[in-house]
């Protein structure tokens, strides 16, 4: 019974470091600038690796001092938590399956429309509330002035390999036909009625594109690769919480085993 209950413990103790890089994938999104003017996905992660450390703490608690309803209730518990994270990969998954960019003729980087992505995604931009907000936060960023500071020639500015945000915000539509001048400043053509984001275009430092579908279009584009690699990390840690709840699962019913044994011994003698 000490050995299968030290034995719980161990696990838990595994556990309870599994829980490090779910909670460490929620502080890096909420540590990227377009998670944080968004702010959907950061805290539910987060939460959920608190919660999990919280129950391996106690699982841990009552494997080394064998306290058994505490055993009991950790397993409950750490089974919903499991549950509730493979949930999470798979819903991020789901939500991000869609969505790519399209090239242009003499352009390195890629372009991005709103109607590509998932329903669920789109939702989260459509509405003029929620996107003023967004936009306002993203405008307060050096995103497109670093674009600036860092190509003055408009062919090296094309042969940029530059973010989806920086594409879809800081810069007119190729499409357009606007003139560079410099990556935030385009030379309006006679024509700019190809696309409404066309119209949308402002040379004001603080409005360039931002009120453009491809701006919205691009913050997806970019939530689409950061979550992907969050889910990556949620993944490999849900198939170690599998394999260490399968193995307390095991312990906990060999100790009952033990236990039973013993006390079957002891009426016997």
């Amino acid at each position: 019974m000490a050995l299968s209950s030290n034995v719980i413990g161990a696990i838990n103790f595994v556990a309870m470091l599994l829980s490090i890089p779910i909670i460490g994938a929620g502080i890096w999104l909420a540590m990227e600038p377009d998670n944080s003017c968004v702010k959907i996905l950061q805290w539910p992660v987060i939460i959920l690796g608190i919660l999990i450390l919280i129950v391996a703490l106690a699982g841990f608690v009552g494997g080394f001092w064998r306290i058994p309803w505490l055993l009991i209730s950790y397993l409950v518990a750490m089974l919903i938590l499991i549950i509730l994270l493979a949930c999470l990969v798979v819903f991020i998954y789901m939500v991000t399956v869609r969505g790519s960019g399209h090239l242009e003729p003499s352009r390195a980087y890629l372009e991005y429309r709103l109607d590509d992505f998932s329903g669920w995604l789109r939702r989260r931009v459509q509405s003029s509330y929620k996107w003023d907000r967004i936009r306002g936060c993203l405008s307060s960023t050096n995103m497109c002035a670093e674009l600036n500071q860092s190509y003055r020639m408009a062919q090296d500015f094309f042969n940029a390999h530059i973010s989806p945000l920086q594409s879809g915000c800081c810069k007119p539509p190729t499409l357009c036909g606007y003139t560079f001048v410099n990556p935030t400043y385009w030379i309006s053509p006679i024509n700019n009625a190809a696309d409404m984001d066309c119209l949308q275009w402002n040379n004001d430092q603080n409005q360039l594109c931002y009120n453009c579908d491809s701006c919205k279009a691009g913050l997806l584009a970019n939530l689409k690769e950061e979550w992907r690699r969050a889910d990556i990390i949620l993944l490999i840690t849900l198939v170690a919480l599998i394999c260490v709840y399968l193995v307390g699962c095991c312990a906990f019913r060999n100790a009952k085993t033990e236990d039973l044994f013993r006390r079957y011994k002891q009426g016997y003698t």
